[in-house]
């Protein structure tokens, strides 16, 4: 049997999974596109999906660890042949392997006041075509407390008060919890997310 193995969407299908689930109807039927990541054409909805993590290699392995809902350890180099040249090889506890991009992939996620700036700056400036709702999905491995989720709230509503394309609404995921913040309102609701719910998000994003 084929080892599961990551891309360069899993990270995007792990979004969609994630709010299809645990925010309904509304999110039920994304699609995995490009610029912005997640698209609902009938509903008119773009998502944009990033990371916000430490570039460093324990924090890549503690992420992927909690995305799967188990314990990840590092395989040694006989099993590494076992996997494709274009992936790396971790393995879950349960002894099978996973395999996702070059390290380098993870040299995309930047520190979470530095990625907000970006991804507003872009969506203002029409890279992400024209949607009537805009949203940003930030991956981040921080224990974010309701003080910080509420800074950053305050941060992005008062940077877009000057924007002319702005995001309705920011998913931060902490894997184990995601805050869906309201851009408008400036509230947010908190959705704890349990290892069952992690498995399932995990197993329907890897490539098979």
């Amino acid at each position: 049997m084929q080892s599961p193995k990551f891309d360069t969407c899993f990270f995007e299908r792990y979004a969609m999974v994630s709010l299809a689930t645990l925010l309904g109807e509304h999110y039920a039927h994304l699609e995995n596109r490009d610029r912005p990541d997640l698209q609902d054409d009938a509903l008119g909805i773009g998502i944009e999906v990033t990371r916000a993590i430490r570039e460093n290699k324990n924090v890549a392995n503690a992420l992927v660890n909690e995305m799967a809902g188990q314990e990840v350890v590092e395989v040694n180099s006989a099993d590494l042949r076992q996997i494709d040249k274009s992936g790396y090889a971790y393995g879950l506890g349960d002894g099978s392997l996973v395999g996702r991009n070059e390290y380098e992939y993870w040299s995309l996620a930047l520190p979470m006041k530095r990625i907000l700036e970006i991804k507003m700056d872009k969506v203002n400036n029409g890279f992400y075509g024209d949607f009537q709702e805009f949203d940003l999905f930030v991956f981040t491995k921080e224990d974010l407390d309701a003080d910080q989720i509420s800074q950053i709230i305050a941060f992005m509503m008062e940077k877009q008060m000057w924007q002319s394309r702005c995001y309705s609404r920011l998913f931060v995921s902490q894997i184990q919890a995601l805050y869906d913040c309201d851009l408008v309102t400036g509230r947010y609701r908190k959705y704890k997310v349990n290892r069952e719910q992690r498995r399932q998000f995990y197993e329907e994003a890897v490539v098979q």
